[in-house]
Protein backbone atom coordinates (compact mmCIF):
# COMPACT_ATOMS: atom_id res chain seq x y z
CA UNK A 1 0.00 0.00 0.00
CA UNK A 2 1.34 3.61 -0.76
CA UNK A 3 0.26 6.29 1.71
CA UNK A 4 0.62 10.11 1.93
CA UNK A 5 2.41 11.36 4.32
CA UNK A 6 2.69 14.61 6.58
CA UNK A 7 5.52 15.77 8.83
CA UNK A 8 4.76 16.60 12.21
CA UNK A 9 6.35 19.92 13.60
CA UNK A 10 8.17 17.58 16.21
CA UNK A 11 9.58 15.89 12.68
CA UNK A 12 7.50 12.50 13.42
CA UNK A 13 5.87 11.59 9.76
CA UNK A 14 2.10 10.42 10.21
CA UNK A 15 -0.42 9.08 7.82
CA UNK A 16 -2.87 11.16 5.78
CA UNK A 17 -5.01 9.90 3.01
CA UNK A 18 -5.76 11.38 0.03
CA UNK A 19 -8.96 12.93 -0.13
CA UNK A 20 -10.75 12.57 -3.50
CA UNK A 21 -13.57 14.19 -4.73
CA UNK A 22 -17.08 13.25 -6.86
CA UNK A 23 -19.40 15.71 -7.73
CA UNK A 24 -21.61 16.75 -10.29
CA UNK A 25 -25.60 17.43 -10.87
CA UNK A 26 -28.11 15.24 -8.89
CA UNK A 27 -28.93 11.88 -10.77
CA UNK A 28 -25.78 11.74 -12.72
CA UNK A 29 -24.65 8.86 -10.79
CA UNK A 30 -22.62 9.61 -8.75
CA UNK A 31 -23.32 6.77 -6.02
CA UNK A 32 -23.93 4.26 -8.26
CA UNK A 33 -20.20 4.70 -9.47
CA UNK A 34 -18.79 4.81 -5.95
CA UNK A 35 -20.70 1.08 -5.85
CA UNK A 36 -18.81 -0.05 -8.84
CA UNK A 37 -15.07 1.91 -7.80
CA UNK A 38 -15.57 -0.29 -4.49
CA UNK A 39 -14.23 -3.89 -5.62
CA UNK A 40 -11.69 -2.38 -7.69
CA UNK A 41 -10.22 -0.13 -4.83
CA UNK A 42 -10.62 -3.50 -3.07
CA UNK A 43 -8.95 -5.65 -5.45
CA UNK A 44 -6.22 -3.28 -5.43
CA UNK A 45 -6.01 -3.60 -1.44
CA UNK A 46 -6.01 0.75 -1.35
CA UNK A 47 -7.70 1.27 2.03
CA UNK A 48 -10.53 3.56 1.68
CA UNK A 49 -13.36 5.31 3.48
CA UNK A 50 -16.29 7.61 1.49
CA UNK A 51 -18.03 10.89 3.16
CA UNK A 52 -21.31 11.71 1.31
CA UNK A 53 -22.91 14.92 1.19
CA UNK A 54 -26.84 15.39 1.20
CA UNK A 55 -29.22 18.69 1.85
CA UNK A 56 -31.06 17.20 4.70
CA UNK A 57 -30.83 13.90 4.57
CA UNK A 58 -28.22 10.65 4.96
CA UNK A 59 -29.74 8.84 1.84
CA UNK A 60 -26.93 8.48 0.00
CA UNK A 61 -24.12 7.12 3.15
CA UNK A 62 -27.77 4.57 4.32
CA UNK A 63 -27.35 3.42 0.50
CA UNK A 64 -23.78 2.45 0.41
CA UNK A 65 -24.05 1.03 4.06
CA UNK A 66 -26.43 -1.14 3.17
CA UNK A 67 -25.07 -2.35 -0.47
CA UNK A 68 -22.59 -4.93 1.34
CA UNK A 69 -20.14 -3.33 -0.39
CA UNK A 70 -18.41 -1.71 2.51
CA UNK A 71 -18.11 -1.95 6.25
CA UNK A 72 -20.49 0.55 7.15
CA UNK A 73 -18.50 2.32 9.56
CA UNK A 74 -16.11 3.66 6.63
CA UNK A 75 -19.19 5.60 5.57
CA UNK A 76 -19.73 9.30 7.26
CA UNK A 77 -22.97 11.36 6.16
CA UNK A 78 -22.34 15.09 6.46
CA UNK A 79 -26.09 17.08 5.80
CA UNK A 80 -25.53 19.99 4.26
CA UNK A 81 -28.69 21.93 5.06
CA UNK A 82 -28.23 24.51 2.63
CA UNK A 83 -26.62 25.12 -1.16
CA UNK A 84 -24.74 21.75 -1.57
CA UNK A 85 -21.99 23.51 -3.20
CA UNK A 86 -21.32 25.24 0.51
CA UNK A 87 -19.75 23.01 2.39
CA UNK A 88 -17.33 21.57 -0.41
CA UNK A 89 -16.62 25.02 -1.61
CA UNK A 90 -16.94 27.64 0.75
CA UNK A 91 -17.14 26.57 4.02
CA UNK A 92 -15.92 22.73 3.63
CA UNK A 93 -15.06 22.77 7.35
CA UNK A 94 -18.14 19.74 8.13
CA UNK A 95 -16.17 17.81 5.29
CA UNK A 96 -12.99 18.05 6.79
CA UNK A 97 -14.16 17.24 10.02
CA UNK A 98 -15.43 14.19 8.46
CA UNK A 99 -12.22 13.12 7.26
CA UNK A 100 -10.52 13.71 10.04
CA UNK A 101 -12.72 11.26 11.89
CA UNK A 102 -12.38 8.85 9.46
CA UNK A 103 -8.57 8.62 9.54
CA UNK A 104 -8.83 8.73 13.30
CA UNK A 105 -10.77 5.52 13.75
CA UNK A 106 -8.89 4.19 10.94
CA UNK A 107 -5.68 4.17 11.17
CA UNK A 108 -3.74 3.08 8.32
CA UNK A 109 -6.22 4.63 5.59
CA UNK A 110 -5.37 5.61 2.18
CA UNK A 111 -7.99 7.24 0.48
CA UNK A 112 -11.30 9.46 1.58
CA UNK A 113 -13.84 9.95 -1.26
CA UNK A 114 -16.20 13.18 -0.83
CA UNK A 115 -19.04 12.55 -3.22
CA UNK A 116 -21.69 15.70 -3.67
CA UNK A 117 -23.98 16.80 -6.06
CA UNK A 118 -25.41 20.17 -7.12
CA UNK A 119 -28.44 21.13 -9.00
CA UNK A 120 -26.35 22.33 -11.96
CA UNK A 121 -22.47 22.20 -13.93
CA UNK A 122 -21.04 25.10 -11.03
CA UNK A 123 -20.24 22.55 -7.95
CA UNK A 124 -16.42 22.90 -7.50
CA UNK A 125 -14.33 21.17 -4.54
CA UNK A 126 -11.81 23.78 -2.25
CA UNK A 127 -8.85 22.68 -2.31
CA UNK A 128 -8.32 22.69 1.25
CA UNK A 129 -10.66 19.73 1.12
CA UNK A 130 -9.62 17.63 -1.61
CA UNK A 131 -6.69 16.97 -3.63
CA UNK A 132 -7.82 15.36 -6.52
CA UNK A 133 -11.92 15.29 -8.30
CA UNK A 134 -13.78 14.31 -10.86
CA UNK A 135 -17.28 16.06 -11.99
CA UNK A 136 -19.68 13.10 -13.29
CA UNK A 137 -22.51 14.14 -15.76
CA UNK A 138 -24.62 11.51 -17.74
CA UNK A 139 -25.75 10.84 -20.90
CA UNK A 140 -29.15 11.36 -20.58
CA UNK A 141 -28.89 14.64 -19.56
CA UNK A 142 -28.33 15.72 -22.91
CA UNK A 143 -25.64 15.98 -25.44
CA UNK A 144 -25.04 19.45 -25.26
CA UNK A 145 -23.75 19.78 -21.36
CA UNK A 146 -20.34 19.58 -22.57
CA UNK A 147 -21.25 22.73 -24.47
CA UNK A 148 -22.50 24.39 -21.79
CA UNK A 149 -19.18 24.41 -19.73
CA UNK A 150 -19.59 25.54 -15.91
CA UNK A 151 -16.96 25.53 -13.84
CA UNK A 152 -17.42 21.43 -12.30
CA UNK A 153 -16.66 20.33 -16.05
CA UNK A 154 -13.96 22.54 -17.21
CA UNK A 155 -12.39 22.66 -13.73
CA UNK A 156 -12.19 19.09 -12.54
CA UNK A 157 -8.62 16.62 -12.58
CA UNK A 158 -11.34 14.42 -14.31
CA UNK A 159 -14.63 14.06 -15.86
CA UNK A 160 -16.55 11.37 -16.29
CA UNK A 161 -19.39 10.79 -19.30
CA UNK A 162 -21.55 8.61 -17.13
CA UNK A 163 -24.80 6.14 -18.17
CA UNK A 164 -23.36 5.36 -21.66
CA UNK A 165 -25.57 2.57 -22.36
CA UNK A 166 -28.53 4.87 -22.24
CA UNK A 167 -27.43 6.87 -25.51
CA UNK A 168 -29.47 5.26 -28.08
CA UNK A 169 -32.30 5.83 -26.04
CA UNK A 170 -32.11 9.50 -25.28
CA UNK A 171 -31.03 10.17 -28.99
CA UNK A 172 -27.28 11.11 -27.69
CA UNK A 173 -24.35 10.91 -30.58
CA UNK A 174 -22.10 9.29 -28.02
CA UNK A 175 -18.96 9.67 -29.91
CA UNK A 176 -19.49 13.54 -30.87
CA UNK A 177 -20.30 14.37 -27.20
CA UNK A 178 -17.32 12.82 -25.71
CA UNK A 179 -15.23 14.75 -28.71
CA UNK A 180 -16.96 18.16 -27.40
CA UNK A 181 -16.07 17.33 -23.84
CA UNK A 182 -12.59 16.39 -25.06
CA UNK A 183 -12.60 19.96 -26.98
CA UNK A 184 -13.55 22.09 -24.54
CA UNK A 185 -11.54 20.92 -21.38
CA UNK A 186 -8.51 21.59 -23.67
CA UNK A 187 -6.39 18.26 -22.76
CA UNK A 188 -7.94 17.30 -19.13
CA UNK A 189 -8.94 13.67 -18.57
CA UNK A 190 -12.19 12.48 -19.87
CA UNK A 191 -13.71 8.91 -19.38
CA UNK A 192 -16.71 7.16 -20.33
CA UNK A 193 -18.32 4.87 -17.53
CA UNK A 194 -21.60 2.58 -17.46
CA UNK A 195 -21.25 1.88 -13.75
CA UNK A 196 -24.11 -0.54 -14.07
CA UNK A 197 -21.79 -2.69 -16.87
CA UNK A 198 -18.63 -1.67 -15.02
CA UNK A 199 -17.26 0.11 -18.43
CA UNK A 200 -14.54 2.67 -17.55
CA UNK A 201 -14.31 1.39 -13.95
CA UNK A 202 -10.69 0.34 -13.99
CA UNK A 203 -9.90 3.81 -16.04
CA UNK A 204 -11.15 5.75 -13.34
CA UNK A 205 -9.71 3.94 -10.18
CA UNK A 206 -6.10 4.12 -12.07
CA UNK A 207 -6.78 7.67 -12.89
CA UNK A 208 -7.25 7.97 -9.02
CA UNK A 209 -4.57 5.19 -8.20
CA UNK A 210 -1.85 7.60 -10.38
CA UNK A 211 -3.04 11.01 -9.09
CA UNK A 212 -2.72 10.86 -5.51
CA UNK A 213 -1.40 7.35 -4.66
CA UNK A 214 1.33 7.47 -7.11
CA UNK A 215 0.42 3.37 -8.06
CA UNK A 216 1.00 2.59 -11.49
CA UNK A 217 -1.79 1.84 -13.74
CA UNK A 218 -3.66 -1.75 -13.71
CA UNK A 219 -2.53 -4.34 -16.05
CA UNK A 220 -5.98 -6.52 -15.98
Amino acid sequence: MVQLLMTKSDGKAVNTAARVGIGGPVGSGKTALIEALIPELQARAIDFAVVTNDLVTKEDAERLRRSGLIDPARVSAVEAGACPHTVIREDPSLNIAAGDDLEARFPGLELILFESGGDNLASTFSLDLVDWWMFVIDVAGGDDIPRKRGPGLLRSDLLVVNKTDLAPHVGVNLPSMLAEAHEVRKGRSVIATNARSGEGIKAVVDAIAAAVLFHTPSRS
